[in-house]
């Protein structure tokens, strides 16, 4: 847009909206620098180029010790990740700050509301009833009512089979949850696919080298050769799921395995679902079995 487009349409020339930023979170639980090092180049070897690119905040509010911040930040950019803020407390905060570093506040992530099955009372017909018992009444539809005259009423109280309306002004519509995110191709090496908020569910194959994150679960309806991470934001009950497994990393809520001897002859390229023990440990099982 030429600078005489955007002065007629009276467009300023800066504004300020809102966003929502994803970073990895780097948990801080030493103060030894050649550990902090060793750790993050074995972590960014076992993972590959999972993490390459990615914004980073720095979380040092375990470590009472100072820090030497210069060596961390010059490591964490020798592997591509760019801290972008931190999260510490007295010395190690000051030093941060000196050292360039914003403070940010990590918020719990909000947990997905559980799921439980509806009550039979509420679960919609969807056969017909067996034979020899009758069909619900239903009430006979009613003749429109059009002008001012038209509004919702409440049938009268002796009528049969009927129960009073509600008015639907004041009804109470349930929450809508987000509906999942569904690729229906397959994903080649290099191509990366978010679902925000929701779960993710790929109709086709993930490639080697592809990588599929969701902050709720995965399901993959073909084979899971490339990344999955489930339960981006935090969720340790998140699960991944696929019908054939023989992926190179799979995470949950940050607990991630990278796959690199073969998997047993009961999991490769079979159906299996990923998820977390009460220790936080991944555990992969075979679906059905």
């Amino acid at each position: 847009m030429s600078e005489s487009t955007r002065k007629r349409k009276g467009q300023p020339a800066l504004d300020f909206k809102s966003a929502t930023l994803y970073a990895v979170r780097v948990v801080l639980n030493s103060h030894d620098t050649d550990a902090l090092v060793e750790a993050l180049d074995r972590r960014m070897r076992d993972a590959g180029t999972f993490f390459e690119h990615e914004p980073v905040v720095i979380d040092s509010t375990a470590v009472e010790q100072r820090l030497n911040w210069s060596a961390l930040l010059q490591a964490l950019q020798s592997h591509n990740l760019h801290a972008v803020g931190v999260v510490a407390t007295g010395d190690n905060l000051e030093a941060a700050q000196q050292a360039g570093l914003t403070v940010v506040d990590l918020a719990n992530p909000v947990p997905r509301p559980a799921s439980t099955p509806a009550p039979d009372s509420e679960v919609p017909v969807v056969a017909p009833p067996p034979a020899g018992q009758s069909k619900p009444k239903q009430a006979a539809p009613k003749k429109p009512v059009s002008g001012p005259e038209a509004s919702v009423s409440p049938a009268p109280d002796d009528a049969p089979g009927d129960s009073p309306t509600e008015p639907l002004q004041h009804m109470s519509l349930p929450e809508i949850a987000p509906a999942a995110m569904v690729i229906n191709r397959p994903l080649r090496s290099g191509q990366r696919i978010y679902a925000r908020n929701t779960d993710l569910i790929v109709i086709g194959v993930v490639s080697q080298g592809a990588e599929v994150i969701a902050d709720g679960n995965i399901h993959v309806y073909g084979p899971l050769r490339g990344k999955a991470m489930a339960g981006a934001r935090g969720d340790t009950r998140a699960r991944i799921f696929t019908t054939q497994l023989d992926p190179e990393l799979l995470a949950i809520a940050g607990v991630y395995r990278v796959i690199e001897t073969r998997l047993d002859d009961t999991l490769k390229n079979q159906p299996a679902i990923i998820q977390l023990d009460e220790d936080d440990a991944m555990h992969i099982k075979a679906l059905g079995k």
